[in-house]
């Protein structure tokens, strides 16, 4: 593994020695710089620090490990591959991701997951141990954004989450009753293997990457948010 001690570096620089080099990437001493990892598709970054805006941007298979908080628009238009963020993440997380996985140990900001998309075979991921905040899954296409609720018992949605929702699901641990919901909206309940079908492998990953009891995960139960069949947007895009 090739490493890197960033510190002081412009983040052409780095970007341009990350671009260049053959093999797996630490980075070290990361303060702020932007757009690392854009495009990347064969290889593995790790991260000391915090990286800048944009990390992962148009990521399309590469595997990014961050020791730290993370900034703004992570995964953006992000294609496949997968990031792990051992802190919490800032506004516009997964801007219209269409492919891979990202998994925030903490919260993330506002705007988490808006325009994400699915197609075909590619069916983008996000998985949130915290909390989300407002504009949660905002006109989301596709794809699946799960927020575990993991550190806070006040339990809620932020405000305007799902506005525009024409495909997907947002799963939400331990939440009952949600105080606003869209009309475009429907709400169902989930709990147990079984009817957690679908999101249990997300589960016992983030369970494995942050050393989580995966047993409190499925014994939980889950809200679900998904498009009814009346959605006037449903028609006009392109959801799973």
């Amino acid at each position: 593994m090739i490493k890197i001690n960033s510190a002081n570096m412009h983040y052409r620089e780095l970007n341009e020695i990350i671009k260049n080099s053959i093999g797996n990437v630490r980075i070290v001493n990361c303060i702020g710089q932007k757009y690392i990892a854009s495009g990347l598709s064969d290889r593995k970054i790790v991260i000391d620090g915090v990286p800048g805006n944009a990390l992962g941007c148009y990521l399309d298979g590469a595997e990014i490990t961050v020791n730290g908080n993370v900034q703004d628009a992570v995964g953006d238009t992000m294609n496949a591959g997968k990031i792990v963020v051992h802190g919490g993440a800032g506004d516009v997380l997964g801007y219209a991701m269409r492919g891979g996985k990202i998994f925030v140990r903490d919260n993330s900001g506002y705007r988490t997951g808006i325009h994400m998309k699915a197609y075909k075979e590619k069916k983008p991921v996000i998985v949130i141990g915290g909390k989300a905040g407002d504009f949660l899954g905002e006109y989301m296409a596709g794809g699946i954004i799960i927020i575990l609720n993991l550190y806070d018992s006040n339990v809620d949605l932020g405000q305007f989450t799902g506005v525009g929702m024409h495909g997907g699901k947002i799963y939400i641990r331990e939440l009952v009753t949600p105080k606003y919901v869209s009309p475009q909206i429907s709400v169902s309940s989930a709990q147990g293997e079984n009817e957690l079908e679908e999101i249990v492998p997300y589960l016992k990953e983030f369970c494995t990457l942050f050393d989580v009891d995966i047993k409190k995960l499925l014994e939980s139960k889950y809200t679900v948010l998904y498009p009814n069949a009346s959605n006037p947007y449903r028609q006009m895009y392109t959801h799973n």
